[in-house]
C-alpha cells in the first residue's frame, strides 16, 4: 500500500481532474482506490491500473485511461 501523504493527494487530485470526463465515476473511484490499497508504490500502482485497463471493456476502459493520464500528469 502506498502510504506517503503526497501520493494520496496525487490520487485524489487525479480523480478530481478526471471526473468531468468519465462516464462511471463511482466505479472508477472504487477501482482505483482498491488498486491503490493493493499497490506497494506509485510505479506498482500504475502497473496495476494498466492491467485493469487491459482486462476492462469500453466505456470503462476509457475512464481508466483518462484517470491514468491525469495521474501521470501530476
Amino acid at each position: 500500500m502506498v502510504q506517503k501523504e503526497g501520493w494520496n493527494v496525487k490520487l485524489e487530485e487525479a480523480l478530481f481532474e478526471a471526473r468531468p470526463y468519465v462516464e462511471y465515476y463511482k466505479r472508477l473511484e472504487r477501482t482505483v482506490k482498491r488498486l491503490w490499497e493493493e499497490s506497494k508504490d506509485g510505479e506498482n500502482f500504475v502497473r496495476l491500473v494498466e492491467r485493469e485497463i487491459a482486462r476492462s471493456e469500453e466505456p470503462f476502459k476509457t475512464d481508466l485511461r483518462i484517470f491514468l493520464q491525469k495521474f501521470r500528469s501530476l
